[in-house]
């Protein structure tokens, strides 16, 4: 995956929602392909909430306040897959923090629990997501949704990943995952951004689906 070879480029507010044909069609989309997934993995939601509830019998689902589009803020859903006081314990690892930049990340957290560890492997944790997108808050595909303390720290280029709805997956997620800074995922969202198309958004998924089967970097 080639990158953006610098942060001179800026998007274009306006021409982005100028594209009403293709953000309708994939607001469609998303409603139905939500919908379908919710239906056909349902089964294997009930085995991972089964798991979860069965190892420390904490919550099954986690919210978490994230950074949408234009800066409006919503409840995220994932399944748990940390201890319950996990937040608690985020002060004291800050300094081992594996991303450069607003993101904290690292590679073994001691903060993920047994099976947390499978269903973030496999991005398993991210499916309760789909009733984000039938409530409109993400879109299928788009830019990680950041936290509101990320933003708080983004220069105006970073900003720019906030123009459009945020996705379950996008093309960091699909190609580079973890193996590349924070500067250079906000590159890959904004090149994202200005090829967005429903093909494309196509290959997005399907890449998304063979890192479910066959893992990439995350963590």
């Amino acid at each position: 995956m080639k990158l953006l070879e610098s942060k001179a480029v800026l998007l274009n507010k306006d021409k982005i929602k100028s594209r009403f044909i293709y953000h309708s069609m994939k607001r469609l989309f998303d409603i139905v392909a939500a919908t379908c997934g919710i239906v056909i993995l349902s089964p294997l939601m009930m085995i991972i909430a089964v798991l979860i509830k069965a190892e420390d019998h904490g919550p099954v689902f986690y919210k978490q306040v994230r950074v949408g589009k234009n800066g409006k803020t919503f409840e995220m859903y994932k399944f748990r897959s940390m201890f319950v006081n996990a937040d608690k314990m985020l002060d004291r690892l800050k300094d081992q923090n594996d991303v450069d930049g607003p993101m904290f990340k690292i590679k073994k957290d001691p903060r993920v629990t047994k099976v947390g560890h499978f269903i973030r492997k496999h991005s398993l944790d991210e499916l309760p997501q789909f009733l984000n997108v039938l409530r409109g808050d993400m879109s299928l595909v788009g830019p990680r949704p950041p936290l509101p303390s990320e933003v708080e720290e983004y220069s105006e280029y970073d900003k720019q990943r906030l123009f459009v709805m945020p996705g379950c997956t996008g093309l960091w997620q699909a190609t580079e995952r973890n193996e590349v800074c924070f500067n250079e995922m906000v590159q890959l969202d904004i090149e994202y951004i200005q090829k967005a198309g429903f093909l494309f958004d196509l290959w997005i998924i399907w890449k998304t689906v063979e890192i479910v089967i066959k893992p990439n970097g995350s963590y």
